[in-house]
């Protein structure tokens, strides 16, 4: 009997528990493990997007904007495509009288000065560009070896009333006194001289260079004595119109 109310007593026992915990049912405790994984998950993914986009610095106050890089291809100069700017100066036969292929010059403003300048670590690119209102200039590489020079057409006027049709540029008065039209970035180009040959560049032409590869180059230079001290016009293309110019050299034509 004992036994058997023993044996009743635990199945009691255990039946009650039973109802006692479905009667009750307890409250589920807040999933801590998934919400710590979700937000794990969200902060992979924004770093995963930021990571894809490009990096962005700020800038501080008064900082310049990044320049915009606009590439150049050069293009061989010849007297046909130089023309614009100048003149291409190639050998001529021993005894030639002067005619129409050789320099045309002008240098009565001042004292002629003819000299060898050695220039180095000009690579491919620009973002200044100069011209000279009063002389022509004669630049050529001894030894014949490859130089580059970017060009802008002249651009001088007679007063500052005198304005550009097609991009509104202002006239501005140089500390040489005469007035300009700032050049236009999109007329820039790029010329390679190539062999024994000079460049003579006309009165007012813009130009950028000598630019080379190598890491020095010897040049012979005609202007006046006191060219670059009176007649040295300079326009800033990353200051005054946000680029700068990166030489391509590849085989061009016209």
């Amino acid at each position: 009997m004992q036994a058997g109310l023993g044996r009743g007593c635990v199945s009691l026992h255990v039946c009650r528990c039973r109802r006692a915990a479905a009667a009750s049912p307890s409250t589920p405790a807040p999933p801590r493990r998934l919400l710590n994984v979700s937000r794990l998950k969200a902060r992979i993914a924004a770093v995963r997007a930021s990571a894809a986009q490009p990096a962005q610095m700020e800038r501080k106050p008064g900082e310049e904007e990044p320049a915009r890089v606009v590439k150049l291809r050069a293009v061989e100069a010849t007297p046909e495509s130089f023309a614009p700017f100048g003149q291409v100066i190639a050998a001529s036969p021993d005894g030639e009288e002067f005619g129409p292929r050789d320099a045309q010059l002008d240098l009565s403003r001042g004292v002629p000065r003819f000299y060898i300048m050695r220039l180095q670590d000009r690579p491919l690119e620009f973002s200044n560009i100069t011209h000279h209102a009063g002389v022509t200039q004669c630049l050529g590489s001894i030894g014949g070896q490859d130089w580059y020079l970017g060009v802008a057409k002249p651009s001088i006027v007679d007063g500052p009333s005198e304005q550009s049709s097609q991009e509104g540029r202002k006239p501005l008065q140089s500390r040489a006194g005469h007035y300009y039209l700032p050049p236009d970035p999109a007329e820039v180009c790029v010329f390679r001289v190539s062999g024994p040959k000079f460049l003579k560049l006309n009165k007012g032409t813009w130009h950028a260079g000598p630019l080379f590869k190598a890491d020095a180059v010897d040049f012979y230079n005609l202007e006046l004595s006191n060219t670059n001290v009176v007649d040295h016009t300079a326009h800033r293309f990353k200051e005054h119109d946000g680029i700068t110019f990166v030489i391509e050299d590849r085989e061009a034509f016209c």
